[in-house]
């Protein structure tokens, strides 16, 4: 068998979750009802943040903003300083300027904004749990993927907390980037959640995890996500409702396409859902998978070539 470089697996991963972003950008905050009556299909220009087709939003330019702090020799207070500069002066934004950010991330970039020395600046409360983090996080897996486990995720806590400084939220985190990891190994979506779940607790366990923490990911580790009807499917900017739907998504179907459009089309917070969900499909089914005509009108869509080859030429 034989598998893909470093780079192409990087290069359809950072392509799926950006089209899968781009695809939930009309329909964002609109309910799974109207998703039923109206599903998207493919590409829309306008809706709710009235953007051209195939503009993505704030997960797509923070998870490049991460690439790109990798591809310029890696450190935390770069990634901090990447995202600061997209919302302060529009860096890797579709199109000059930022549209759309959510709450916590905006308070967290307002902190570095203040100040320069800040690097860590998401709030660690309970309402530090929105999707902000995971939907960034996926260039981790082409960085140091073979570093022990606790350096591995300290590097993930860390880069979590630039805007979300829970605990859950980097275990989230974490476990996506598990996954993420045994796709990158060959493994097929089935076998890659089989496998997050059979190492997750002992893992949970050496990073010393709290219990009450641990406990939250039951039903993620428990195997039967896959099987979980889709009304007990939460598509909210919650961290765990967005890790849910995205797993389940991968789970339940067979292309590329399927994938995200089932994942826009839960409703609510679309274009998270579609970047996270994007993001492991592109992975695993890999760039020639996503439609050419969804590629065709995405935005700066050589510039994330170019973003993948740079960070694959400095990982390598």
């Amino acid at each position: 068998m034989t598998f893909p470089s470093s780079e192409a697996q990087l290069r359809a991963s950072l392509l799926g979750l950006a089209v899968g972003d781009a695809l939930g950008v009309p329909v964002e905050f609109q309910s799974r009802p109207a998703r039923r009556l109206d599903p998207v299909v493919t590409m829309r220009e306008y809706g709710t943040h009235y953007q051209p087709a195939g503009t993505w939003s704030d997960d797509a330019s923070l998870t490049f903003c991460l690439a790109e702090a990798i591809a310029d020799g890696f450190s935390v207070a770069k990634a901090a300083d990447y995202s600061r500069r997209w919302y302060y002066e529009n860096f890797w934004t579709p199109h000059g300027r930022v549209f759309d950010i959510g709450i916590t991330t905006r308070e967290a970039l307002s902190r570095l904004q203040s100040n320069p020395d800040l690097i860590l600046a998401g709030g660690t409360d309970e309402y530090s749990n929105g999707n902000g983090a995971l939907m960034r996080i996926l260039p981790l897996a082409f960085y140091q993927p073979e570093a022990p486990l606790p350096e591995r995720f300290a590097l993930i806590r860390e880069v979590s907390a630039v805007t979300h400084g829970h605990i859950r939220s980097a275990v989230a985190c974490f476990l996506y980037l598990e996954v993420a990891r045994h796709l990158r190994g060959g493994l097929t979506p089935a076998a890659a959640y089989a496998a997050m779940c059979q190492q997750a607790p002992a893992q949970l366990l050496e990073l010393k995890i709290p219990a009450h923490e641990a406990d939250k990911f039951e039903r993620i580790l428990s195997g039967r996500l896959p099987n979980v009807s889709d009304k007990a499917i939460d598509s909210g900017g919650y961290v765990m409702a967005t890790l849910e739907a995205s797993l389940w998504c991968l789970l339940r179907h067979e292309t590329y396409a399927e994938t995200v459009l089932a994942a826009v089309n839960l409703g609510d917070d679309t274009d998270t859902t579609g970047a996270v969900t994007g993001g492991l499909a592109g992975l695993y089914y890999g760039e020639a998978a996503i439609p050419p005509e969804w590629l065709q009108v995405l935005a700066r869509c050589t510039d994330i070539e170019d973003l993948a080859h740079r960070v694959a030429k400095q990982a390598s």
